[in-house]
């Protein structure tokens, strides 16, 4: 397009200049330049940046599994990642590729969000964590009680050694005042390239919403294909939705479970990336490629 106009205004000027003066020539070509740089400025201006239209980073913070000085795992600021000022060490677990998507790294390292673990322990993640209203604080967080929250995350897991299990998207619960407990509510987990949904249920009477009272729900084999995974709650209750167009997968928002009308009531936030399930060993590591993080609350 620069090309036929730039070509169309020479002409144009060419014609012009052959019935003018050496003075009106000069003004006739600075002219031209400031056209060129006027169209030049407009493209640039109307060509959307791939940051923006894959995930907004301020709706998120990244967590690594390294030792942020007190014992617990790093957490890296939205500003970081814009900005690309990740240290050598926490690029070893997140870092931009060539198409515009995201390597999420990780393995045991013993270094947790809850504080140091022993082999046996907790488990490690490399894994985003949201600020729907991009507040970036812990306190801002969402209700199932009201509105309608959607998490649309498009990834691809490249290899998970040792048990074949690592957690690819979250729906968790903030402890909550008058609640006892931060449930990890809802689980999506790619295990040995099956997607499985883990769900907590209503627990006994007086007993907190914990893994006790879980379900679980195989709905669709994406082995190392590209998916996009759903998660909605809308007046209260869970969907899910599936899409794999390698494996010809294309599940619709499907109800799972009412978590309001089973008298649910913890704040949330989403969580996606790679909580691998892996504390056996040092040495076993898994890796997750995000595409594509869309969020909705409305």
């Amino acid at each position: 397009m620069k090309q036929i106009l730039f070509f169309f205004i020479i002409s144009n000027a060419l014609i012009f200049s052959c019935s003018s003066s050496n003075n009106e020539d000069i003004t006739e070509v600075e002219e031209i330049e400031k056209e060129i740089i006027e169209i030049e400025e407009e493209e640039e201006e109307e060509t959307p940046t791939e940051e923006t239209s894959k995930i907004t980073w301020k709706n998120w913070y990244l967590s690594v599994p390294l030792d942020n000085g007190d014992g617990k795992a790093t957490s890296v600021f939205y500003e970081a990642i814009e900005n690309n000022t990740l240290t050598t060490a926490q690029s070893k677990y997140f870092y931009k590729n060539d198409d515009g998507s995201y390597t999420l790294f990780t393995k045991f390292t013993g270094f947790t969000t809850s504080g140091k673990s022993e082999l046996n322990g907790k488990y490690c993640r490399t894994e985003l964590r949201e600020f729907w209203r991009g507040n970036q604080s812990t306190t801002d967080n969402w209700s199932m009680s009201t509105g309608t929250h959607i998490l649309e995350s498009t990834l691809k897991v490249d290899y998970v050694e040792g048990n074949g299990r690592t957690i690819v998207a979250q729906i968790h619960g903030k402890e909550t005042d008058g609640l006892e407990g931060s449930p990890a509510t809802v689980k999506i987990r790619w295990n040995s390239g099956e997607i499985q949904i883990d769900y907590y249920t209503k627990p006994d009477a007086g007993e907190p919403w914990t893994s006790a009272f879980d379900e679980k729900l195989n709905v669709g084999k994406v082995d190392n294909e590209i998916f996009t995974f759903k998660i909605k709650i809308e007046n209260g209750k869970f969907y899910y939705g599936l899409v794999c167009e390698a494996k010809g997968i294309n599940t619709d928002y499907t109800l799972i479970y009412d978590y309001v009308g089973n008298g649910y009531a913890h704040e949330n936030y989403f969580k996606t990336g790679n909580y691998y399930g892996w504390n056996a060993d040092y040495t076993k590591t898994a890796q997750v490629i995000l595409y594509e993080v869309k969020t909705e609350h409305k």
